[in-house]
């Protein structure tokens, strides 16, 4: 199939990340966050400096977020932390997973400011993980259950829709969505990515409000169009695991990228050496600011 605008990725970081994930641009910091879950590990990079600098976290840590007033949500292990990232000093938020088989996945935050984070079993049980929304006060409130593996989830401008993806349905869902209590209703597909494709992972939504996702086992991110469910453009990434992506850059026309290299054979790993690695590329659009978790943090 031939692709009009296709790019490839270039390496920002010889990472070798077990399992890169959680992209997100700093809309006030200007630097990439992003976390290795199987390493445990929480990385800010700076591409001006290519500097990387890196936080050990002790537990599988799932996703993270910017604080309006500082910091950052990190969903770990044994549940969500406030993080200083100046000192690295954990300060317990919430814990609504159970089960020791369990962990937190992909998670973001939406237009008012309330986290959203999703979990997944460890041996990909179907139906047994679900979705969470952190309000600003720090309630939990369970949106979705029957989950396998929560994912990318991203809103529109209008704040009206919300997108979604479990990643076992190899598609990418919406719901309508209410900005103002944070409710979900009438949940359709909008994207099925065809057998071969890959399974979407993390997603990010461009200014035009296309849908961008990572592509797990397709060495690629994919441009889809919500109202057709259309590809309309792909980027390849020479890794066969690429799990988010996320614009950013001073003008937030720089898409990156992580991968992972956890699950490969060395066949695979000696096929594609750099899996694991950070990635970027110039797409020909812009991306929308990350909203920050805009709740009360009681240091």
């Amino acid at each position: 199939m031939h692709y009009p605008h296709s790019e490839k990725a270039i390496l920002e970081i010889d990472a070798r990340a077990q399992l890169g994930e959680g992209a997100l641009w700093h809309p006030t910091e200007n630097k990439l966050y992003w976390v290795n879950i199987e390493g445990r590990t929480l990385h800010i990079y700076d591409p001006v400096t290519r500097e990387n600098q890196s936080f050990w976290l002790a537990e599988r840590v799932g996703t993270v977020v910017p604080v309006e007033s500082g910091g950052v949500l990190v969903a770990l292990q044994n549940g969500i932390h406030f993080m200083n990232i100046h000192t690295g000093a954990l300060q317990f938020i919430a814990n609504p997973i159970t089960g020791s088989d369990i962990r937190f996945n992909d998670g973001k935050c939406d237009p008012s400011g309330r986290f959203w984070v999703g979990s997944m079993h460890l041996q990909f049980t179907e139906g047994v993980a679900s979705l969470y929304r952190v309000n600003r006060d720090k309630t939990v409130h369970t949106m979705l259950d029957g989950v396998t593996v929560s994912n990318g989830i991203a809103w529109t401008k209008d704040r009206k829709t919300m997108y979604y993806v479990d990643s076992h349905l190899r598609r990418i869902d919406a719901f309508d969505y209410n900005d103002a209590d944070g409710a979900i209703t009438n949940r359709r597909t909008v994207v099925t990515v065809p057998e071969g494709g890959g399974s979407p992972d993390g997603i990010a939504l461009d200014a035009e409000g296309k849908i961008w996702a990572a592509l797990w086992g397709a060495k690629a991110v994919g441009k889809f169009d919500p109202e057709t469910g259309e590809l309309l453009q792909k980027i390849e990434v020479p890794a066969p695991n690429v799990s988010s992506c996320a614009f950013g850059g001073k003008n937030l026309d720089t898409l990156y990228i992580t991968t992972a290299r956890g699950e490969l054979s060395e066949a695979q790993l000696a096929a594609y050496p750099l899996s694991g690695g950070l990635f970027s590329a110039k797409p020909g659009v812009k991306g929308v600011p990350a909203e920050f978790f805009t709740g009360t943090i009681n240091e």
